[in-house]
């Protein structure tokens, strides 16, 4: 479009399109003019608290354009205070692509996607204000509400560069905006130049401004500024984006821009390189604060050492350069393992105490290397710059030799995929990853190498055609690709590939084009190209193309013969690639009756002829249904296709060779092409070779699980492959023989136990194996498999081949190595095995579980006996898992963290008597929180140390026999040491912490006491030396073993050996003879005469009063509640100790076993999948709980009573293939407690209804269903973000606990299900910073757990001796919580420290003026006021920095149950129907007066009286609106303003009877046990009228099928049956009744209309039917037929006047509870009434339940009008069809259970039946096929289809689902 000259210089849009006619544009909402005093003239105002609802656009409709060119665009606006706004802009690129640029104060971060950038805008606030002083300080919340004194503002657009930076499009024009609330705006202008506020004509002259490209502001633009005052002190001008060497790109904020500083004009789209320069403090602060939003939150980032200045660091390297501490960063020389090919930006120094922002270059990320680090600060003081040299740092004594360790061996392949494994140019080696490590493997040496660098999981591998270049890609939210020279293991290139999670790359031939896919961040398919050929020769990688598609990708190769062309296949689709003029194109390839196959790999044909072109190539694409087609790469069409089959069995019982035709197939993984021959790789475990015509296979092997790859080696002598269970090996073609080159654990390794005389190493892992391994050659010797449980931990017998293992049942189990069997079985145990070892001389044997028993057993001659079990005696803390247990190395002590984490515990292992008890909580009298102890060690004998190692990252080192505290180390690890470990001769420690291993001198002699080495992916579990001293192994993710290269003991001299352990031993003036003597005896290994006593100083014990000194104002004292910090949130009960039998697989030892090589085919196993062992724990019976009473409150939730049982199996539909889709929900759950959320700044709104979460659209009424709960919902808690909800609810089937649901809001999914508390949950809440979630029991549990939110692991516990009503965060400090019970006020204080919870407790009593009450309801407010309710309609105050009432007044006549607050105003709700709004303005000014506060000064607002108690309550930040749920299943919108209350759902309270429908499906009818007849529009669902009967339930319900006046409105009538015998007709149009008669004396149970409308049909409840007319109101006659049983259902139809034999135009059944059904044909005109059929079913003679038989219940076939349908008690649990004509059952449909509602589709043949199991079946009378359906609360009593059949509504008690018919 060109550009228009009318639009120079600039152009005002409101005046052009004259906005104030909104003729050329629109408005909506509340959007309004007034006059501005800051700017003198008319501004408008949009206000609303929904964005997309109120809002000003131009132009007026989507399809028209402004067709503005402008390269800049001017808006003049101000945020109002303390309120969100959205801004939407509209622009076209110059090949027609309309991309919408918003920005928003409501966004948090910055989002893309092709077609929509989304930037976060932070509102800034008056210069010197007190928010713009409390931001720089908080370093938070910038991003969110605009503060109250915000100012206006300039923003300036550059449309052009936004555009060119980051889509990559070249700008058009703009073509329409969208204002929304709540903002104020004075104008938009656009126009090409670039104005600079704040500047005259001649201030601009003198300052050249023109030279830059500015130009002062326009007149007609300009703020109006007072004389004296600057610009910029008034208004805020925010350039976007900025300049780049100053502010972040990812955000719109204010800069510091002014003439003064000189303004560099904005140029084309290109970052410049960083540089530093010079800012003043003000925007110092700015820029840290905005770079800490908008910074990724997932890259790690160290924190600088704040100094005044940087100082300049020379690193003057030559060789290896020593560890440089300095800011928490740690300069690491690499030591064994290295981390090469990283590189960051050299730093400036600075003399003028200025800052420097630096911008690494794209892709560059610091990875620190392995070796000496230190994770400890190292504070220095800098005056001015410093050099830092190899010579200065070469003073520093250092742990010697450097490095110590070196990686030899790793155990493990793939963890994040096993379908990489490459072949090298040579054949000699292979490449394959493990977890984070790329390993080398020579074949026949098994030497390997490592690629060490990547800090996540491998998720691709790719050579280029010689291989001399590897590229990687790690997995991650953004992926990291590294390229490496392969010969020299030399990192070349690193850099992100901003995709997440790559899946798969692939290298050209050449090296030059990488190419790889992923996924963006809206989960599309994403193909990147880059240009590598610069790599070699040190320059960058750039980006060639990149595309976005819907397609599904799952391998994409780049073609050996042009770097431009790739091939890709996936899911329905194989398309052709090419890169060409910078965009990649694709084009797919018509696959004809494949199209909907799923392709998972392919290969191009080898070798090729002089006369054909490079690219006349066949393709070879394999898939998942068997077949392999064979496409021409050049004419894009299939050549061939085959498909690989099962083998069929002849009478020879022999396998026919393998063919390819029609028919079922195997799956395909993999495929590998060479010269002479292919390699496939499938689903059945087999690696087959074909010749190139797939003629038949000649050569196989079959492997333990599914072939994952297959590669056959450059010179086509051996294929590579790999399987699904971790398995890497090699099948050699000439000798047709298999070599298995890496066996490895599929899950992460637990434990490890090594075996000194025969050099075997035990594992066991998460996979549910134990594995034994040979230590010389690392091969597999053993497998052992349970099934059905996990091993824990693992033991060798020091003497014997035989080993113990401990599982997750509690068992632990002795097997034997040399019989392969299984020798002894313990179940001593309830909980999982945390501990397990042998003492020295083999003879006992140590157990410890996680429910704190302790057990030693004797073992001799292959046989263990029990001697003596201990229980609670061991912490119960999962942590100390696998090495809870600690033995001494003379086999004497025993030492263990027990009873609770705090102590430590050493015994005598001979007898388990105890004889120290070691507090560690106590040691450090400096700290504020309680340390526990985390891991134990023995230092060997004869130093007598024990190592403890701690929650706050300290390793304790404690005299083993007095417990007295010898030495500690502080800051070992960044988390918690997960395992220790001393060499034998004490000189070195060896410690685990979080994916690190570290090796200390164990002396502490050196300035730098460790070394640090990485590689593990996960955190590391235990490390150890070998038995030898030779080695150190560390397990996790896989298993590693390092080579250690200290001089060992026995190479060192012994006198040097003596004097060593004489250093260790700590000289003492009081140490005695005895003692003396004793550790002489120690150290020469001879029995000592008696055994030590304990040490007279007994430790000190803790006192929790000692914690406070004296004149300390802690109102704060600790918990003496029973805490469970650190209990697993999922824990199950414990397991039955009584198991008769287990499932063990143990393998013979496979040394020599490989997978099965044939010449010819050979017949693929059956193979059944594994038992999965997820069957539901025994939990053992103890006492019966007791039973509280309920308190005197409403608060608790008490779930409504349910005859009903949970099914124990559902028929569940496939997925893709449901019969029924839950469209919507009707009804909201009064019965629940605080089960509504409201979020007004998101919009985001749920409600339960029995046990569905219904997550509904305020604005459109749709719906969305979360579904998992067994039971009914007691209450929810969402987020403060809005990002995650959590749920309540009861026991579902197996459980012995409530259930927790934590769901994603975003998407709906469940991520996690905890459990905890016994009975109910009453009341949960999230702290402010959405770190913690607490969560309170009910009456009957007195439980209140305390949850991380980020892993919803358990962090506290405590059980109250009296009920808490709720329990509310302190909104102004996370740490802070506070919750009510009976008189009290409870106060928490948690202080965490390293993971660990203390909680401090304060009870304060309510003043004795308000009596003996309960407190039930509270809520913070934000000026450090804590407002609670009583039951008796009191509110009191709490000052919450004193912990007391100040302030009481009488509220309300009832219970107050709900209360909310925010400034100067609080709403309560009571049981008294009522909701207030008080003013509590002078509330604050009270608390200074204490008890003399006085109520006079709180006032009354507002009040409404709504239909039921408030349970539930949720407001918008200044209380104007909200929601109100009440116990009458009505959810209220609450407008305080305008004073209305508006239902917003509504439900039945009782029971739902009856589903009718109008005969146009326009509307239906409901009626309940609550007396009201409801009418609905079937299109929104929402209420249009109620019929309230008081005192009487409405039973039954009709409408009538046709109008009384034909075609009008007045004939729409429903007929209703209550319980006292009346029938009510209703007008729906005139909405009041028109006719009531009483024709029974009991109460109806069932009513219809004829078929034409002009008779009633009703039964009563003794059996007698009457026949009455709606004009009339007579009663036309009584049958007595059903006499004495109930009548269940009357249904009336058309028939053929002749048919059946009887004249007649209506047939109607009716069926009675006796199992009786009566068939009559009438014509009401000529009053004629003849019964033509009666039916009696049998049933069992004495039915177990006489009072609960499910009910009789008949319907006519739709689809068959001869035929009747029958449900009901009978011999069978069967549908049955009964044909009329041939008077007989002519079909059966067997049932699982008893039918309790029945209803038949009018349009299909489908059946809907209802169980009292809770579940609804749909069956399908054509094919005989079911599908089940859960989401019911209690007994589904009701289900009726539609008349068009299209939708089905069923009722489960109160709650009524309505389901949409799918095309089945």
């Amino acid at each position: 479009m060109a550009k228009a000259v009318w639009q120079h210089p600039y152009l005002n849009i409101f005046k052009h399109f004259k906005v104030e006619e909104w003729k050329r544009s629109t408005k909506e909402g509340d959007v309004t003019t007034f006059m501005d005093k800051t700017l003198k003239g008319t501004v408008y105002r949009i206000r609303g608290s929904i964005p997309a609802s109120n809002y000003i656009q131009l132009p007026k409709t989507s399809t028209q354009s402004l067709g503005l060119t402008g390269h800049y665009l001017y808006l003049l606006f101000k945020p109002m205070a303390s309120k969100y706004f959205v801004v939407h802009i509209d622009v076209t690129t110059e090949d027609s692509q309309v991309v919408r640029i918003s920005f928003s104060n409501l966004f948090k971060e910055f989002k893309s996607t092709a077609t929509w950038l989304q930037f976060p805008f932070v509102c800034g606030a008056a210069k010197g204000s007190v928010y713009e002083c409390t931001a720089r300080t908080s370093k938070q919340d910038l991003v969110g509400v605009a503060p109250a004194n915000v100012r206006w503002t300039c923003l300036m657009l550059d449309l052009h560069y936004i555009l060119s930076m980051y889509l990559n499009r070249r700008y058009s024009h703009l073509k329409s905006i969208k204002l929304c609330s709540n903002l104020l705006v004075k104008n938009l202008y656009t126009s090409d130049l670039l104005f600079e506020p704040g500047v005259t004509f001649s201030e601009a002259r003198q300052a050249k401004l023109a030279f830059h490209g500015i130009s002062p502001m326009p007149r007609e633009m300009a703020f109006p500024v007072p004389k004296g005052e600057n610009w910029h002190d008034r208004y805020d001008y925010i350039r976007f984006p900025s300049d780049g060497s100053k502010l972040p790109y990812d955000s719109i904020q204010k800069g510091c821009s002014s003439p003064a500083s000189g303004v560099q004009a904005l140029e084309d789209p290109i970052r410049h390189l960083p540089r530093p320069v010079t800012l003043t403090k003000a925007v110092r602060d700015r820029v840290s604060l905005i770079q800490q939003i908008t910074s990724p939150k997932d890259v790690s980032r160290w924190s600088p050492l704040v100094t005044k200045s940087i100082p300049e660091v020379h690193l003057a390297t030559s060789g290896p350069v020593e560890a440089v501490h300095g800011g928490g960063q740690e300069v690491s020389r690499v030591g064994g393992l290295q981390a090469a090919g990283d590189s960051t930006v050299p730093l400036h120094a600075v003399t003028d105490g200025g800052i420097h922002v630096y911008a690494h270059r794209m892709g560059d990320v610091a990875i620190p290397a392995v070796g000496v680090g230190s994770d400890e600060t190292l504070h220095m003081k800098t005056t001015g710059p410093e050099v830092l040299s190899i010579k200065k740092a070469s003073h520093c004594r250092r742990l010697l030799p450097d490095p110590i360790l070196k990686l030899k061996t790793v155990i493990g392949f793939g963890g994040c995929s096993t379908k990489w494994a490459l072949w090298t140019k040579n054949n000699s080696a292979v490449v394959y990853p493990c977890h984070a490590i790329i390993i080398t493997m020579k074949i026949e040496t098994r030497e390997q190498r490592f690629f060490i660098g990547h800090t996540d999981k491998v998720s691709a591998l790719a050579f280029n055609g010689n291989t001399t270049l590897l590229a990687s890609a790690q997995m991650g939210h953004l992926s990291m690709v590294r390229l490496w020279d392969f010969q020299k293991g030399k990192c070349l290139s690193m850099f992100k590939t901003h995709v997440h999670s790559v899946s798969s790359l692939s290298l050209s031939y050449s090296g030059a084009v990488l190419c790889g896919i992923g996924k963006d961040g809206h989960g599309k398919t994403m193909v990147v190209v880059w240009n590598t050929a610069q790599v070699n020769s040190g320059g960058e990688v750039v980006v060639l193309a990149k595309a976005h598609t819907d397609v599904d990708i799952q391998t994409l190769k780049i073609a050996f013969f042009d770097d431009t062309r790739m091939v890709s296949c996936g899911r329905d689709n194989v398309r052709l690639w090419r890169v060409r003029s910078g965009a990649l194109r694709s084009c797919p390839v018509n696959l004809g009756e494949y199209h909907s196959s799923a392709f998972t790999d392919l290969a191009f044909e080898e070798g090729h002829s002089a006369e054909r072109e490079p690219e006349d190539r066949t393709l070879f694409v394999c898939s998942r249904s068997g077949h392999i087609l064979e496409i021409d790469y050049k004419n894009v069409t299939i050549r061939n296709a085959r498909r690989l089959l099962p083998s069929q069995i002849q009478h020879s019982h022999r396998r026919e060779k393998q063919t390819f035709n029609s028919g079922p197939g195997i799956a395909i993984n993999s495929i590998s092409v060479s010269s002479t021959f292919c390699a496939t790789a499938s689903e059945d475990g087999y690696l087959r070779l074909w010749p190139l015509d797939f003629s038949a296979v000649f050569l196989e092997a079959e492997h333990e699980g599914p072939v994952s790859s297959v590669r056959i080696s450059p010179d086509s002598l051996k294929v590579l492959c790999t399987t699904f269970t971790g398995n890497l090996g090699y099948l050699d073609v000439q000798s047709q023989g298999y070599h298995t080159l890496m066996r490895s654990h599929t899950d992460s390794v637990l434990a490890f136990s090594v075996e000194g005389l025969r050099k075997q190493m035990a594992t066991v892992s998460q996979d549910n194996t134990i594995r034994i391994w040979d230590l010389v050659s690392m091969q597999q010797l053993y497998d052992f498999t349970a099934s059905d449980e996990m091993p824990c931990t693992v033991a060798f017998h020091p003497a014997q081949q035989i080993f113990a293992c401990g599982f997750s049942s509690g068992v632990v189990r002795i097997f034997s190595l040399a019989a392969s069997d299984l020798l002894m079985e313990h179940k001593q145990h309830r909980g999982a095995v945390t501990g397990l070892t042998f003492s020295p001389d083999g003879t006992s044997m140590f157990s410890s579980c996680s429910c704190g028993t302790l057990a030693l057993y004797s073992y001799a001659a292959q046989k263990s006996h029990v001697l003596r079990v201990l229980g609670n005696v061991v912490s119960q803390d999962a942590e100390h898992s696998p090495n809870a247990l600690a033995l001494s190395g003379d086999g004497r002590l025993l030492a263990f963290v027990g009873p609770s984490k705090y102590t430590v515990t050493i015994m005598d292992a001979h007898s388990l008597d105890e004889l120290l008890k070691i507090d560690v909580s106590i040691l450090d009298l400096d700290s504020t929180s309680l340390d526990s102890a985390v891991r134990i060690c023995f230092v060997p004998m004869p130093v007598g140390h024990l190592l403890v190692s701690t929650s706050s990252n300290k390793v304790l080192v404690l005299d083993a026999k007095t417990g007295r505290l010898v030495r500690e180390v502080s800051r070992v690890h960044k988390l918690s040491c997960s395992s220790l470990a001393l060499s034998e001769d004490a000189r070195y420690l060896l410690t685990a912490g979080d994916r690190v291993v570290k090796v200390w001198d164990y002396q502490m002699r050196f300035d730098i006491n460790f070394q640090v080495y990485i590689g593990h992916s996960e955190p590391v579990r235990q490390v150890a030396f070998t038995p030898d001293q030779q080695h150190v192994i560390s397990i996790g993710d896989a298993i590693f073993l390092w080579d250690f290269l200290a001089v060992s003991r026995a190479e060192s001299p012994k006198a040097d050996v003596h004097r060593y352990v004489e250093s260790l031993v700590p000289a003492r003036a009081e140490t005695s003879s005895e003692k003396l003597k004793d550790f002489i005896s120690r150290a020469n290994e001879r029995p000592r005469q008696s055994a030590p006593l304990p040490s007279l100083a007994s430790p000190p014990c803790l006192d929790i009063s000692s914690i406070h000194q004296a004149g300390c104002d802690d109102i704060f004292s600790e918990s003496d509640e029973g805490e469970e910090a650190g209990l697993k949130s999922s824990s199950s009960s414990p397991a039955d100790g009584n198991k008769d039998h287990l499932a063990i697989t143990v393998k013979e030892p496979v040394e020599n076993e490989e997978p099965l090589v044939r010449p010819k085919v050979s017949q693929a196993c059956s193979r059944s999948p594994s038992h999965s062992g997820n069957e539901p724990r025994k939990e053992t019976k103890g006492p019966e709980p007791q039973q509280y009473i309920r308190p005197d409150s409403y608060r608790h939730f008490t779930p409504r009573f349910k005859a009903s049982a949970l099914p124990k199996s559902v028929s569940y539909p496939p997925a893709g293939k449901e019969g029924l889709k839950l469209k919507a929900v009707i009804g909201y759950n009064g019965n629940g407690r605080g089960n509504m959320v409201w979020n007004p700044d998101t919009g985001f709104f749920a409600y339960t209804c029995g046990c569905v979460i219904v997550v509904e659209d305020l604005h459109s009424g749709s719906q969305q269903h979360w579904l998992g709960h067994p039971e009914e919902i007691s209450t929810v808690a969402v987020s403060h973000d809005a990002q995650v909800l959590a749920s309540a609810s009861g026991q579902g089937n197996g459980d012995s606990r409530c259930q927790i649901r934590i769901w994603n809001i975003q998407d709906g999914t469940c991520q996690k299900v905890i459990f905890h508390h016994e009975t109910q949950v009453q009341a949960m809440a999230y702290s402010r910073d959405d770190r913690l979630l607490v969560t309170l029991g009910d009456y009957s549990d007195r439980t209140l757990a305390l949850w991380n939110a980020q892993t919803y692991d358990l962090m506290s516990s405590t059980r109250f001796s009296e009920p808490v009503h709720e329990v509310a965060f302190n909104p102004l400090s996370a740490s802070e919580l506070a919750c009510v019970g009976r008189g009290a006020m409870t106060f928490w204080l948690m202080e965490e420290q390293a993971g660990d919870i203390s909680l401090k407790i304060h009870r304060a009593p309510i003043p004795h003026m308000v009596g003996l009450v309960e407190l039930t309801s509270l809520c913070y407010s934000s000026n450090y006021l804590l407002y609670s309710g009583t039951n008796a309609g009191q509110i009191c105050v709490w000052d919450t920095q004193t912990n007391r009432c100040f302030l009481t007044w009488e509220a309300d006549e009832g219970e107050i149950g709900v209360l909310h607050c925010c400034g100067n105003r609080l709403v309560c709700g009571s049981n008294t129907k009522r909701i207030r709004l008080w003013s509590v303005a002078a509330v604050p000014e009270l608390r200074m007066k204490g008890s003399d506060a006085r109520s006079s000064s709180v006032l009354l607002e507002h009040e409404m009286t709504l239909d039921g108690t408030i349970v539930s309550a949720a407001f918008d930040d200044s209380l104007d609106m909200g929601i109100v749920g009440t116990t009458a299943g009505t959810l209220w919108y609450i407008n305080w303003a305008e004073s209305t209350s508006i239902r917003l759902i509504s439900g039945h309270k009782n029971k739902v009877n009856e589903v009718t429908f109008s005969p146009g499906e326009s509307h239906c009818a409901t009626c309940g046990e609550d007396g009201s007849v409801r009418v609905w529009s079937l299109a929104s669902l929402e209420l249009v009228v109620q019929f309230q009967v008081l005192n009487q339930s409405c039973q039954c319900l009709a409408w009538n099928p046709v109008s009384l006046t034909r075609g009008g409105a007045e004939g729409q009538h429903v007929v209703a049956g209550y319980s006292d015998g009346t029938i009510r007709v209703f007008s729906i149009s005139r909405t009041e009744m028109e006719l009531k008669m009483h024709p029974h004396s009991v109460a109806l149970t069932a009513i219809a209309y004829s078929a034409d409308g002009e008779i009633i049909l009703s039964g009563g409840k003794d059996g007698l039917m009457a026949v009455s007319s709606p004009r009339t109101g007579m009663t036309i006659r009584v049958l007595i037929d059903h006499k004495g049983s109930p009548i269940t259902v009357i249904q009336c139809t058309k028939k053929q006047y002749h048919d059946f034999g009887t004249e007649g135009g209506e047939l109607w059944l009716a069926a009675s509870s006796d199992r009786r059904v009566s068939v009559w044909v009438s014509t009401w005109l000529k009053d004629k009434c003849e019964l033509i059929d009666w039916l009696s079913f049998p049933a069992p003679a004495s039915p177990e339940t006489p009072g609960s038989l499910p009910p009789s219940l008949a319907a006519f076939c739709p689809w068959d009008n001869g035929t009747l349908v029958y449900v009901g008690f009978g011999m069978q649990k069967e549908t049955l069809f009964y044909s009329l004509r041939q008077k007989q059952v002519v079909e059966k449909i067997p049932l699982s259970h008893f039918a309790m509602s029945l209803s038949l589709s009018p349009a299909a043949r489908f059946l809907a039946v209802g169980f009292n199991e809770r579940v609804l079946r749909l069956i399908d009378c054509t094919t005989r096929t079911e599908q089940d359906f859960v989401g019911h609360d209690d007994s589904v009593h009701l289900c009726r289809f539609t008349p068009s059949g299209k939708r089905l509504f069923t009722a489960s008690y109160n709650e009524i689902l309505v389901w949409e018919i799918m095309n089945w």
